[in-house]
């Protein structure tokens, strides 16, 4: 099905004389996949290509770091966090700004540290000796539920 497209994205233009966008309305795809779709049969149509050549839909284009500069900057935080010492997201995010040379986003460093295998460590909700039964006991002797005139 591909294949048929590929050679219909060529073969409108040719035979008809349509542009991008009508040949892109006409197959039911985007503009910039008719390009692509053009591109992908003419090199079919060439012969074997070379993959080391050939350029890979998807990626990081938008990425701060590289892979290896993120654990790299990661890293001496990571010893921080071995020895006990709590990292907090207002002077890691700063590091990074400074490292990048502008300011960064919160979600930005969020997703960065998700990348990496970080998580955030939160206290408990609550004290693991509390004792539920006093706290019940108490909440009844001090705070009576009656109403007084005014």
């Amino acid at each position: 099905m591909r294949e048929l497209r590929a050679a219909q994205a060529v073969l409108l233009p040719a035979v008809a004389g349509t542009t991008l966008e009508q040949t892109a309305k006409v197959l039911g795809v985007g503009r910039a996949t008719v390009a692509r779709l053009q591109r992908a049969f003419r090199q079919r149509e060439q012969g074997p290509r070379n993959p080391e050549k050939s350029r890979s839909w998807g990626g990081r284009r938008r990425a701060l770091l590289t892979q290896a500069e993120e654990k790299g900057f990661l890293a001496s935080w990571e010893e921080r966090a071995q020895g006990g010492e709590l990292v907090v997201l207002s002077s890691l995010r700063t590091a990074l700004a400074e490292k990048v040379g502008h300011g960064v986003a919160p979600s930005v460093l969020y997703r960065l540290m998700a990348r990496n295998g970080w998580r955030k460590v939160a206290p408990d909700t609550r004290h693991p000796k509390t004792d539920v039964i006093a706290q019940q006991e108490w909440k009844k002797k001090r705070f009576r539920k009656c109403w007084r005139p005014s």
